[in-house]
């Protein structure tokens, strides 16, 4: 809610959302300190630019005559015509939150709250306390697959190695609560992060050990590894798994998750 006015944000969602056709489009807010910083934007206050971004989309897209002053956003918006050929239902709107105070906001205002990439299941339970309410959470979780266990975990130690990297730029030393609740000593990975700066993603990932992989908590490995996985993340509070694909032959993990993994929590 700081490079786009909500305004915009509401009508290009609108055209998303008619594209995806009915309950297919969820509306997702987040900020990122890596992002906000390379443009050389503020990154002290977020929470009143996130209520009045989710307030002023919330009011565009319900397609009456709207009003609205925030302190950081402001709106002032016509009724949608009746002959506008458009979709009139607001979709659901999701915060993505890792400091407790944005997601004690996602919980007041949001169907739901998006956790990062590295979560684990600790931190799945940490944002369901912090969120106070009962609302979705969306867990992004690193995920790769196959019949061969070592194949399914290798396509994961390389995309840990890459967000593992961007979290020690993030930090630079300060205290994380993600990796406090995953295990993860700062000690421990910054060899991958100075792997990242000099090799690339490849470097980083090797210096990926086991024991970081394992800390990740990474949805990988073989398809009952990956049932275990998803259940774990289950079990903390996750409502909605979404899949982060990486390594090798996407589309043929795409259909062993299909055949293998899917039918599990249909039944």
């Amino acid at each position: 809610p700081f490079t786009r006015h909500p305004v915009q944000v509401a009508m290009d969602a609108r055209v998303v959302q008619e594209a995806a056709g009915p309950g297919r489009f969820i509306l997702g807010f987040g900020t990122s300190k890596i992002f906000l910083n390379n443009a050389k934007m503020q990154t002290k206050k977020t929470l009143g630019p996130m209520r009045d971004a989710v307030s002023i989309v919330r009011g565009v897209l319900g397609g009456e005559a709207f009003e609205y002053e925030g302190d950081t956003w402001s709106a002032s918006v016509p009724a949608l015509s009746p002959e506008a050929h458009t979709p009139r239902e607001v979709p659901p709107v999701y915060v993505a939150a890792t400091a407790p105070k944005m997601q004690a906001l996602a919980g007041e205002i949001a169907e739901g709250c998006l956790t990062p990439s590295i979560t684990t299941p600790a931190f799945v339970h940490y944002t369901r306390q912090n969120v106070g309410a009962d609302i979705d959470i969306g867990c992004t979780v690193v995920a790769s697959i196959d019949e061969d266990r070592d194949q399914g975990r290798d396509g994961a130690r390389e995309i840990a190695g890459m967000y593992l990297a961007n979290k020690v730029q993030n930090i630079q030393g300060a205290a994380d609560t993600l990796l406090d609740l995953a295990g993860l000593e700062q000690d421990e990975i910054r060899p991958v992060a100075e792997a990242m700066e000099q090799g690339g993603r490849l470097a980083a990932k090797a210096q990926v050990s086991d024991a970081i992989l394992d800390k990740c908590k990474p949805i990988a490995g073989t398809p009952a590894e990956c049932i275990a996985a998803i259940e774990e993340y289950r079990d903390a509070g996750c409502t909605h798994v979404m899949l982060e694909l990486w390594g090798d032959k996407r589309h043929d993990q795409i259909r062993l998750f299909g055949e293998k993994v899917l039918p599990h929590f249909r039944s």
